[in-house]
């Protein structure tokens, strides 16, 4: 089956023989001689998928993103029901968590951002880094597809505006996940979230009774969560500040840190 990309595109091509001699040397995988067209140079690939992005505004979003974190594991530690679930369980729920949580953050504090494709001497860095077998290279690096999900998930939220109040709850509803495997205590992690989402239910009454649907909307929103990788906002928002280290790491010594 021919897998070429039906980007058409002319006006994308990459002339920089190097990288196409190099491009060529890694491709050993049989692919059929037209997957380059009949160029001397391939085309860079525009499909969302294989569009690899970085922020336009690095300094400025990242100090945003990174307060947002900062807020994140804030909220958790300042919870009393999850202070009260064993330490691993704590663990656990941070690993599944932090990442949407981060999202509903920068969906409350409307932080915003433009993204633009990753310039070409960094794409043969990458290459050439690839060869030495290079950390970096094994990371998922973000793509157009994967920011397109997260700026379209943000917009529905806005487009919700929602109250602090049903932040705060719809956190709650998100931290407290009892599928999360290898829980010790399940149930009541179970009887949290259905507190979370009683409790998000009636303030959605309170505040807006004449939309019914309103609790539902949010809920399918909060859906799309799941659809967005933990890799994608490391490597997006947090990859230039940390640069080697582990950001869930990090997380864990600052959500079981002790106030002196």
């Amino acid at each position: 089956m021919d897998s070429r990309c039906d980007c058409s595109n002319s006006g994308d091509r990459l002339l920089n023989p190097i990288l196409y001699n190099i491009l060529s040397q890694m491709d050993k995988g049989g692919r059929s001689q037209d997957t380059f067209h009949h160029s001397s140079a391939p085309h860079r690939c525009n499909c969302e998928v294989r569009r690899t992005v970085c922020l336009v505004r690095p300094s400025e979003v990242c100090k945003e993103a990174s307060a947002v974190l900062v807020k994140t594991v804030h909220f958790m530690r300042n919870l009393p029901a999850f202070k009260q679930l064993p330490p691993g369980d704590q663990y656990a729920l941070l690993k599944s968590s932090w990442a949407p949580l981060f999202i509903l953050g920068l969906a409350q504090e409307h932080v915003d951002f433009d993204v633009t494709d990753v310039p070409a001497d960094s794409m043969l860095k990458k290459i050439l880094l690839n060869r030495q077998e290079s950390p970096e290279s094994e990371r998922e690096q973000p793509t157009m597809a994967g920011v397109s999900k997260l700026r379209c998930c943000l917009k529905k939220f806005w487009t919700l505006d929602l109250s602090p109040k049903e932040y705060a709850y719809l956190k709650g509803t998100t931290i407290f996940n009892p599928d999360v495997p290898e829980l010790q205590a399940g149930l009541f992690v179970e009887g949290l979230q259905q507190e979370a989402q009683h409790a998000l239910s009636e303030v959605v009454q309170l505040l807006h009774p004449g939309q019914q649907e309103r609790f539902a909307r949010i809920l399918l929103t909060a859906s799309m969560l799941q659809g967005i990788t933990p890799s994608l906002i490391t490597e997006l928002f947090f990859r230039p500040v940390i640069g080697q280290a582990n950001l869930l790491e990090l997380l864990v010594d600052m959500l079981f840190c002790r106030n002196p």
